[in-house]
């Protein structure tokens, strides 16, 4: 026997479907952005939790009730974290001060003569204090054809370089990875072939986060595209 009204089946079907799909776009950029401050968390974590261990090692050895309280996993995150934050905020003031910094530097002096630590050290130390502060004559924010020609990623340019024989400039420019930026590639590029961008490090860093979905309604032309639009109009 024929159902009634067999259209109410296939209704209730595409409302589950759309009620899923639009559970899932939201509980997306939930997740990322847990991805993403979970991994931050527990690299602070990390670095305290040496320091919170023999702070609650001694605690417990002073009380014992303390120590079968103190004794959670989760107490030790956090205690972690917070050390970890702590630190940093003293390192930032001193940093800030005048005998902070001559501390700093005594210890940059010390780590310069340990030549792989001096490798890392100085190395990602530079590469900070280059994002930190705008290049002269490049744009800091730049999109490179990468990995092939057509298809263009978001890059950071790091340095500017001459090459020998060509007296080209080159550049440094680091390409960072989705959704995590903290991993990419290095590509050296001719400066002519790069897309300059008006983009500051914040808006490109969430271009770079969101997959692209926080992102400008439009994007700037390839020198290429310039060109040729600059010798059509002439």
């Amino acid at each position: 026997m024929p159902r009634p009204f067999p259209g109410i089946d296939s209704m209730k079907r595409l409302r589950i479907k759309r009620y899923l799909f639009t559970g899932l776009l939201t509980f997306i950029p939930l997740w990322v952005t847990w991805v993403v401050f979970k991994f931050v968390l527990s690299m602070l974590a990390g670095i305290g939790t040496p320091l919170a261990s023999a702070l609650l090692a001694t605690l417990s050895s002073g009380s014992p009730l303390a120590g079968v309280v103190l004794n959670n996993a989760w107490i030790t995150f956090v205690i972690a974290l917070l050390l970890t934050l702590g630190v940093l905020y003293i390192l930032g003031a001193l940093a800030n001060r005048v005998i902070g910094q001559r501390l700093i530097d005594g210890f940059d002096a010390l780590l310069a003569r340990i030549p792989l630590v001096q490798t890392i050290y100085g190395g990602t130390k530079k590469l900070m204090a280059v994002l930190q502060q705008k290049p002269s004559g490049v744009q800091r924010v730049v999109l490179v054809d990468f990995p092939r020609k057509g298809m263009k990623v978001v890059g950071f340019v790091t340095r500017v370089m001459t090459e020998e024989g060509t007296g080209r400039e080159m550049a440094a420019v680091y390409i960072p990875t989705t959704p995590n930026p903290t991993g990419g590639y290095l590509e050296v590029v001719a400066v002519d072939e790069l897309t300059p961008t008006d983009w500051t490090m914040d808006q490109a860093m969430a271009f770079i986060i969101s997959g692209g979905a926080v992102a400008p309604d439009t994007l700037p032309a390839s020198p290429v595209v310039s060109r040729e639009l600059a010798r059509d109009s002439e």
